[in-house]
């Protein structure tokens, strides 16, 4: 386990040396929103590392929503301003990946908040934008795929649909780290996904309703995995 434990910090120290190198780069290069980046090919050669570990770290930035690939185009930067950029990177190269208790417990607080709102305050668009992630992620799963990014695009989409815009940014810098960890780890076997389908749908019907205090209680039923996660990591 000792051994396990050193490799995955190994692999995220390297992670945020490439993040960082990115940052470094757009920053140096002045580089705005729709600007493009060079390709993974020319990044790996300059950084002196992998052609995978820059499509990692890439992927990682396009989930705080930093750089956004175009297929058959190239990885762009996003809208966002520098500022707004650099103190997002920031947070993210502080994440603390083996202190998982704290980010679940934020996030626990945070999305039973989120979710409460959403239910007062979502929109038509909000309700198709929920739809979409939910059955994305049950297709998935049902056809017995990797769900994490649709399982992410769901509570992300709930978070916006909170009309917090506040709240919204501090689920995008701390739901990734943990679900993508979930999967990472295999926290979520296949029948844990397959439950999920039937909580998220809950949740969604609860929204639907307009029921705040229906979806807040439906979402600390999601959760469950979460607790145990949290409680039980070594």
């Amino acid at each position: 386990m000792k051994l396990e434990v050193h490799v995955k910090k190994d692999h995220a120290e390297a992670m945020n040396s490439i993040i960082s190198k990115i940052k470094d780069y757009i920053n140096f290069k002045n580089l705005e929103p729709d600007d493009k980046l060079p390709s993974e090919r020319m990044l790996s050669e300059k950084f002196g590392v992998s052609r995978s570990s820059v499509r990692e770290a890439i992927q990682r930035l396009e989930y705080y929503g930093i750089l956004k690939s175009i297929p058959q185009s190239g990885t762009f930067v996003a809208n966002i301003g520098v500022i707004a950029m650099n103190g997002i990177i920031d947070d993210i190269l502080e994440l603390e990946d083996f202190n998982f208790k704290s980010l679940v417990e934020t996030r626990i607080l945070l999305e039973l908040k989120t979710v409460r709102l959403a239910a007062l305050r979502r929109t038509d668009d909000d309700l198709r934008k929920i739809k979409a992630a939910l059955e994305a992620y049950t297709t998935k799963v049902l056809n017995g795929e990797d769900a994490v990014q649709e399982d992410l695009l769901f509570h992300l989409a709930i978070a916006k649909a909170s009309g917090n815009a506040t709240i919204n940014n501090l689920m995008l810098i701390i739901t990734p780290e943990i679900i993508t960890n979930f999967g990472k780890y295999h926290v979520c076997d296949d029948n844990l996904a397959t439950i999920g389908i039937k909580e998220h749908t809950d949740i969604y019907e609860a929204i639907i309703a307009q029921n705040p205090q229906l979806a807040k209680q439906k979402m600390k039923e999601h959760f469950k995995a979460l607790y145990q996660y949290c409680y039980n990591i070594e």
